[in-house]
């Protein structure tokens, strides 16, 4: 069997409490930015309010009294308006550096395990997906929510497909290459993740959909025409004014104009419609592929997403600055002092056309660009991942098929469970070890988790990722699990009905083109010791038979000599208790052979049950 490693050296991880140092360290600076942002929101808010009264002092002198010269009224005025700016400025730098203090305090909450129920869990990804729920993948307390820094939906979605599908070798070097480059790149990160607002997550699908939809069709004369109609009006409103012209000939006019543009009202109409609501995303797209573009890349993956971006050789935000320009008038339209002034000079129709036809030039691009920001910022989740998890190795994927499935892990322990609470043992499946472990053990002895912990580190490590272990090399494989099965009283079935479609369908993942990792939780419990051991028995056997490699773990001792039909393709392994000073402990440590007691009874005895 070959094994190759990862192509690109991804640098030394950082050692011992450096990821730590290194937050807190962020967190102080940022705390002084923020304390030195409001020291000048403060002495702003105060000039604002004297240059506000002297303005209007010296407006009552200028223009109630006569008693001054305009200049006295302008100096303040302009100031005032200048100070707006500048406070506009300073508010800005001072939400920035919240944003960054708060991303530094998640970090140092997720390496102290005090990270589930905070930030988005992708709970909208577990629906329809075989293993999710069994895994942990989505929801509160997730892995997801664990990984994600993504700020844009194409983020999310990107990361959540990678942890709902197994890549391919070449795809998972690819990433691992790519991830071991972003985790050092603290700066680059942090501007990713700060550019949008704490509170939103970039509504990135709205843009995207506008971006496949089909462009009205606009023609480019239409443009032509309407400012040429806008400049007629503004010159004829003019003369008027000017008594140059009568009245009624402007008149005329806007009623030849509004002739002109009913031509086009339905694609003009459709226009405004479909960008009204990406709109809100086009500048935080905009921010985040200005700072892609800035940055270099030496990773394959990287400097493809960056080849992507700059294919043609116009920057594609400056190709959005131009849309976001265009859509800038559309919004104008909505201050009540413009619009009547919009109105007349076909503003809406105007812009209408102008976005047309960046949507017809730039669309499909634009889903491009979209792609590449998802990718981006799933890639830079694992990074970070990767940087706060130091110890954490990237695991080796092996390319021969030919020698069936493997998994051999070293110290494998559970990803969602911190630092020394989770226990790790080491696992070993297929490669000359056995195909199937059968796990024994007492309730809460930790056979579940170990389960878990095997699943999530392959999801981990076939998405790119750092897994939880001192060291893992695997195949591809396809997960079936049945961790959490549960029934349905709307659709009248059962738990053992609905255990069994699962296990149906894990049977036929098993016939598809990867290798099946098969975890099996208190198979068949549901039905009666005589009818579970046949049928235990005969599910493991065409599992195994299939290639497959996985665990079972049970409570009936009965399936514990499945090993024995099946040779040293089957292993017994166990999980102990004992009972100290009246309370049950466990050390969650997997050893060799069968559990030789059961804690059923001592659990009953100690929530006061007479048994």
């Amino acid at each position: 069997m070959t094994a190759s490693t990862i192509g690109v050296n991804p640098g030394p991880p950082p050692v011992g409490d450096e990821p730590r140092a290194e937050y807190a360290a962020r967190i102080a600076r940022w705390e002084r930015a923020i304390a030195d942002g409001d020291r000048r929101h403060l002495l702003i808010s105060n000039l604002r309010l004297a240059t506000a009264l002297a303005a209007a002092a010296a407006g009552w002198l200028v223009f109630f009294k006569a008693a001054a010269s305009i200049a006295l009224f302008l100096v303040p005025a302009l100031g005032f308006l200048a100070l707006l700016v500048v406070h506009a400025l300073v508010l800005q730098r001072n939400e920035r550096a919240a944003r960054a203090k708060r991303l530094y305090v998640r970090g140092l909450e997720r390496m102290d395990g005090q990270w589930s129920g905070k930030g988005p869990d992708g709970e909208r990804f577990t629906a329809h997906h075989a293993y999710a729920r069994d895994l942990d993948l989505f929801g509160p307390g997730s892995l997801f929510q664990l990984l994600s820094v993504a700020r844009t939906e194409a983020g999310e979605e990107t990361l959540a497909d990678w942890l709902r599908g197994p890549a391919d070798v070449v795809e998972v070097r690819a990433r691992q290459q790519a991830v071991g480059e972003l985790r050092p790149k603290l700066d680059f990160r942090e501007d990713l993740a700060v550019l949008a607002a704490e509170t939103h997550v970039g509504r990135t699908s709205g843009l995207a959909n506008w971006a496949t939809r089909p462009p009205q069709g606009l023609p480019a004369f239409a443009a032509v025409l309407f400012a040429g109609l806008a400049a007629g009006t503004a010159a004829l409103i003019a003369l008027a004014f000017m008594d140059r012209v009568p009245i009624e000939l402007p008149l005329v006019w806007l009623v030849l104009q509004i002739g002109c543009v009913a031509v086009w009202r339905r694609q003009i109409g459709d226009v405004i419609h479909h960008i009204e609501g990406p709109s809100l995303d086009i500048r935080l797209l905009t921010a985040l592929l200005a700072r892609l573009e800035q940055e270099p890349f030496t990773s394959p993956r990287l400097t493809d997403i960056h080849a992507r971006l700059i294919a043609g050789g116009v920057r594609p935000s400056a190709r959005l600055r131009q849309l976001q320009r265009h859509v800038s008038w559309l919004d104008s339209m909505h201050n009540p002092l413009f619009a009547p002034v919009g109105a007349a000079l076909l503003v809406r129709a105007q812009a209408a056309v102008w976005i047309d036809r960046w949507h017809a030039a730039n669309g499909r691009a634009l889903a491009a660009w979209l792609a590449a920001v998802g990718e981006l910022e799933a890639l830079s989740s694992l990074a970070a991942f990767a940087y706060e998890r130091a110890e954490n190795p990237f695991p080796v994927l092996l390319d021969d098929p030919a020698h069936g499935p493997r998994f051999d892990a070293t110290a494998l322990a559970h990803p969602l469970i911190v630092g020394h609470a989770a226990v790790a043992n080491d696992v070993r499946l297929g490669g000359g070890d056995p195909q199937v472990l059968l796990v024994s053990g007492s309730n809460m002895s930790g056979k579940s988790t170990l389960l878990r912990a095997v699943g999530c580190n392959v999801v981990l490590a076939l998405a790119g990722a750092p897994v939880r272990a001192a060291a893992l090399t695997l195949s591809p494989l396809a997960i079936g699990a049945t961790l959490r099965v549960e029934d349905s009283l709307q659709a009248g079935i059962s738990r053992f009905y609905a255990e069994v479609l699962r296990i149906r369908a894990i049977v036929e993942t098993a016939r598809g083109p990867l290798p099946l990792l098969f975890l099996l939780d208190e198979i068949l419990a549901g039905t009666n010791s005589h009818d579970r051991r046949i049928g235990a028995d005969a599910i493991v056997r065409s599992l195994v038979a299939g290639g497959g490699i996985g665990l079972v773990t049970t409570h009936d001792l009965a399936l514990t000599e499945l090993p024995k039909a099946l040779g040293t393709r089957a292993a017994n392994v166990h999980f102990e208790d004992r009972i100290e000073q009246g309370r049950m402990v466990f050390d969650y440590r997997m050893r060799p052979g069968v559990v030789e007691h059961s804690n059923a009874l001592e659990l009953m005895r100690a929530v006061g049950l007479d048994v």
